[in-house]
């Protein structure tokens, strides 16, 4: 297993700095090659791990890698850590990173930045591999700061387009608002401690419960301060109320980005953090309910929202978002276990779901409101199959004690567990779960019939007008086809294709 979780976590950091530094003597073809299967190769080895913990094969495993930071006191090792929360995430992120790659060449053949792209994929999938293998605090800050930067990087990725820099610049300095609490956290942690090794931090925190530390001024509950801050940087991270403005604007990188920000990576780092910290949140009644209270909030909020939304890809961002909601909520009372269960279900349904869209799109000559769809069942009609079975999963379609979606399971497991929690927190979060759950119905249903059924209504699109093909499934010949001429240029954005737009 050493060498398993080495080559998982490094083969991505590898591919993407020869797709970085020498995709242009290599050639777009071969660092499509490296990159995707650097990571069809970490996912071939995780999911072996995955099943072992499942069968109670695999044990908890340390994997030293190199002495990293020794100031006084403060030691960091740097170690790849794989127990069954690390598991799940590696099959999670290597899972659907590489369906993100492996997509990608279809969706991204037009574009002569390929290797560039293919380059920030990878890193982006390191850096989250190294977030969720993490045996210290400051090693989880590393990754944490990582997923920032690549997804920086990737929502610009068209820096020819002025909305596209708004909208990394956006992501960047509202993430920097979280991750500065996320740093108290952890600077504190250590202060309190003395060590940012994750195992001896969970081992000791029961023994804290109830003391108290000076903080601007004031003797506070040292766990709850410590919490909260280290909840500051989940709610950034994880887009939750009052730091989730980033994520509809990320839209304006490519869909593969949103596909891999918004399922896999980036977003459910939060969630992680959270849950692999949980025994230092047990300790803290006041931050739990401030995480069940925010994901409550959150779910509800940003469903509320996804129902007025007429842009395809932020209905499924803002959908996001109230899912988002529910993992929290569920680690806020104690349900770490479906937490986690969420997000790994909804890592594979969002994927589809964002990837169909991009499909919709493509076929649509890059028009993303769907007032101007209808009627594209029958001309895209394996995309409408694989969205409504994405949507029978978000809206937890399923017979109890019969079958159901992935939703169905996940989804229920939280209000259950929230309801069953007995505490006004629990209560609260139970009933606007609930409510959340009737508007993800409604707005992605909404979606599937404003797309695919009715009449069509693409006349009204400038894009679709000034069209040279028809719709069609994709991949297809035509817009498959590389030396397909690019619209020009307008006058100040060089290299900029508006057929590319999003």
């Amino acid at each position: 297993m050493s060498l398993s979780l080495q080559l998982i976590v490094f083969l991505p950091l590898l591919a993407a700095i020869v797709a970085g530094l020498f995709g242009r003597w290599i050639g777009k073809t071969a660092a499509k090659v490296i990159t995707t299967g650097s990571l069809f190769a970490g996912a071939a080895l995780s999911w072996p791990i995955f099943l072992g913990f499942i069968t109670g094969d695999a044990q908890t495993m340390v994997v030293p890698v190199l002495d990293w930071i020794r100031s006084g006191d403060l030691v960091v090792d740097w170690a790849l850590r794989v127990d069954a929360l690390t598991a799940v995430m590696l099959v999670v992120v290597t899972s659907v990173s590489s369906l993100v790659h492996l997509y990608s060449w279809g969706y991204m053949e037009e574009d002569p930045g390929q290797p560039r792209f293919f380059a920030y994929l990878s890193l982006f999938s390191f850096a989250m591999l190294m977030l969720v293998t993490a045996d210290s605090l400051v090693q989880m800050f590393f990754g944490w700061e990582g997923v920032g930067l690549a997804s920086y990087l990737l929502i610009g990725f068209w820096y020819h387009k002025p909305s596209a820099n708004a909208a990394a610049l956006k992501a960047f300095v509202v993430n920097r608002v979280g991750d500065f609490g996320f740093s108290l956290g952890i600077f504190g942690t250590f202060l309190v401690f003395g060590t940012v090794s994750i195992p001896a931090i969970l081992e000791a925190a029961p023994g804290m419960a109830g003391s108290t530390i000076g903080f601007a001024g004031m003797r506070v509950d040292t766990m709850t301060l410590l919490c909260v801050l280290l909840f500051v940087g989940a709610m950034g991270k994880s887009a939750q109320l009052g730091l989730h403005t980033w994520l509809p604007d990320a839209m304006e990188g490519p869909t593969p980005v949103s596909a891999l920000i918004h399922a896999a990576t980036m977003v459910t780092a939060g969630v992680f953090m959270v849950c692999r910290l949980s025994p230092m949140f047990e300790t803290s009644q006041t931050a739990l309910n401030l995480v069940t209270y925010v994901g409550a909030a959150t779910a509800f909020f940003a469903a509320t929202i996804g129902t007025a939304q007429n842009d395809i890809k932020r209905v499924v961002a803002y959908s996001t978002c109230s899912q988002l909601g529910y993992m929290f909520f569920a680690a806020g009372v104690g349900a770490y276990g479906a937490a986690m269960f969420h997000l790994f279900t909804h890592a594979f349904f969002k994927a589809l779901l964002f990837l169909g869209s991009g499909s919709v799109i493509h076929a649509m000559h890059h028009e993303q409101d769907m007032r101007f769809y209808g009627g594209l069942r029958k001309q895209i009609p394996f995309t409408f199959w694989v969205m409504v079975i994405g949507t029978l999963a978000i809206t937890g379609v399923g017979i109890a004690g019969v079958a159901g979606f992935a939703g169905f399971w996940s989804k229920d497991a939280i209000l259950e567990a929230a309801f069953a929690s007995g505490s006004t927190a629990g209560g609260i979060a139970f009933f606007l779960g609930a409510v959340a759950a009737l508007l993800t119905s409604f707005y992605s249903w909404r979606l599937i019939f404003l797309t695919f059924f009715g009449k069509p209504r693409w006349a009204g699109s400038e894009h679709i007008q000034h069209a040279v093909h028809g719709h069609h499934e994709t991949p297809d010949e035509e817009h498959g086809d590389s030396s397909h001429a690019p619209v020009a240029a307008p006058t100040g954005t060089a290299g900029y294709h508006p057929t590319k737009a999003r």
